[in-house]
């Protein structure tokens, strides 16, 4: 005899073998489309009303009476859900370009997200732990040709310039750094940044107490030193099956990027009020950008075709620059030529010690390595350090007779010449570039010579002028070209800026193309703001 739960079992059992026979199992890909950022909460409740109007009114005879009701019911409510659509998208696209107004290519670039352009998927031809391995062969490759190299120089600082401890932080300032961060949270965060920037006021005194203790003692919480590694296309025209189009970018906690917040203001204010800032580096300062650049080279480049000179600009890159700091350097030299002491270089040196990071990659995830070396790429603070760690060089090509310029690891050196003398410019320019690979192997760093180019620059009536010989840079030969791409900016050797006109009219076009694809979820006032935003961002480099 069966008892009640032997009869259950039995009875699932049947049930299942049937349903097995009928509805075999089979494997099943559920693909997730995201909502379109305009549709919230009214839009589901209003879709939820049209589906359920729509399913009774199916429901119900057609010779019923009550029929053509339903019918007319769910007509109603269909078109009144299409007008809310309809107000919700303008009103998020009018919200959107208001808020975005003052920043064209903020704009433009929100814009692709929303279209779904401009983002390439990651290839699955690749795995974290691959990636990983691609990145740290890259910096142990730089490591190992650099190390015969000649120890390096330091720049005394002057005296009375010091910054031996920092001011305690305020909670003012714990909420003014922390609502100036971007909405953007790493993985192990505990919470949304959103949610800790509506939060602040009551989480600042914890902050403060945290922050204060770091800065006194000089030692960073280890939990605020591991990085998550997001492989990122640097172009996305790059290949994304070949591992060299990736650009590793570290996600750092976001209390860490506090902190940095609170440290790089008052580090910032010791280098600007002491006058240490190097002058003719244009990246990450304020009032200075890519466009200043340009801007001073153009300049200097055109003064000197008008008064009949030849001009020879040389466009330096270095591999992989940033992960190949060299840390007792760095700390030496923050030390050395820029006064750090005490509590303020304990801190610096608990920052780049005992550091961490992983590659994340779709599902996968290589295993936890220390950094050896390096100024993670993401924190806040390693462009102000690897600024600092470079500025010597400036000093070197100065020493040649040349004008140097800098954006970041791009190196600009160019110098002017009468016609007849160019081949003394040529070996004065590789002569200087001798002495900065020299440098940049005492500082561990490295010339990419693949990247490395070459203009001549005079007036359209004097091209025959320029010399078609190859500079050479070290072991290698640089060929002039004809025209090159500095900062975002096509320059020509007949300084006439057809190939950057070229270029910006093809990109105007597509930007037109995306103007007009959006023109109908739009009001005419946005979609005027839109061509506006257009003609000031491109205006920019103009």
């Amino acid at each position: 005899m069966y008892d009640i739960d032997d009869l259950a079992q039995l009875y699932d059992a049947e049930i299942t073998a049937i349903l097995d026979h009928l509805i075999p199992t089979r494997s099943v890909t559920c693909r997730r489309r995201p909502s379109d950022p305009w549709f919230d909460q009214d839009c589901r409740l209003s879709k939820r009303r049209v589906r359920l109007l729509e399913r009774k009114s199916r429901r119900i005879d057609p010779a019923d009476a009550c029929a053509a009701t339903a019918a007319a019911a769910w007509t109603a409510e269909r078109r009144a859900h299409r007008s809310l659509l309809r107000l919700k998208k303008e009103a998020f696209w009018r919200n959107k370009v208001e808020s975005e107004r003052s920043s064209p290519r903020k704009l433009w670039k929100t814009v692709d997200v929303l279209m779904g352009r401009g983002r390439v998927p990651l290839s699955t031809a690749v795995d974290a732990a691959a990636l990983y391995a691609f990145f740290d062969a890259k910096v142990a490759d730089v490591r190992a040709s650099t190390a015969d190299a000649l120890p390096p120089t330091f720049t005394p600082v002057r005296l009375g310039c010091s910054l031996v401890d920092f001011r305690p932080i305020t909670a003012d300032d714990i909420v003014a750094a922390a609502r100036a961060l971007p909405d953007k949270q790493c993985a192990s965060d505990p919470m949304l940044t959103r949610l800790l920037k509506d939060t602040i006021d009551v989480l600042a005194p914890f902050c403060v107490e945290l922050f204060n203790r770091s800065l006194i003692s000089g030692t960073v919480p280890s939990h605020l030193k591991t990085a998550y590694i997001t492989p990122l296309l640097k172009k996305a025209d790059l290949d994304p099956d070949d591992m060299r189009s990736y650009r590793p970018i570290s996600n750092l906690p976001v209390l860490s990027k506090l902190l940095e917040r609170t440290v790089a203001k008052q580090f910032l204010d010791y280098l600007k009020s002491s006058d240490l800032l190097p002058d003719l580096q244009s990246a990450y300062c304020t009032h200075h950008s890519t466009e200043t650049a340009i801007l001073k080279i153009q300049s200097d480049i055109l003064q000197a075709i008008d008064a009949g000179d030849l001009a020879a600009l040389m466009l330096l890159d270095m591999s992989a620059a940033f992960d190949t700091v060299d840390h007792s350097t760095l700390l030496r030299r923050l030390r050395v030529s820029y006064g750090l002491q005490g509590a303020a270089l304990g801190w610096f040196t608990s920052f780049l010690s005992g550091r961490t990071q992983f590659v994340n990659c779709r599902s996968t995830r290589s295993l936890p390595t220390m950094i050896l070396c390096g100024v993670p790429q993401g924190a806040i603070l390693s462009p102000i350090l690897f600024l600092l760690y470079i500025a010597d060089l400036l000093q070197i090509i100065a020493r040649h007779n040349l004008r140097p310029h800098m954006y970041a690891d791009d190196i600009q050196i160019y110098g002017f010449c009468s016609p007849s003398t160019s081949s003394s410019l040529q070996e004065q320019i590789s002569t200087c570039i001798d002495d900065v690979v020299i440098w940049l192997r005492s500082n561990r760093l490295q010339i990419n010579t693949a990247k490395t180019e070459v203009l001549w620059c005079t007036s359209s009536l004097r091209q025959h002028q320029i010399p078609q010989t190859p500079i050479r840079v070290g072991s290698d030969a640089i060929l002039p070209a004809a025209s090159v791409r500095n900062l975002g900016i096509h320059l020509d050797s007949d300084v006439s800026m057809k190939t950057h006109i070229t270029k910006t009219v093809s990109s105007c076009f597509a930007v037109l193309r995306q103007i007009r694809s959006v023109r109908r979820s739009v009001t005419k006032p946005v979609l005027l703001s839109l061509v506006i935003s257009l003609i000031l961002s491109q205006s920019e480099h103009e």
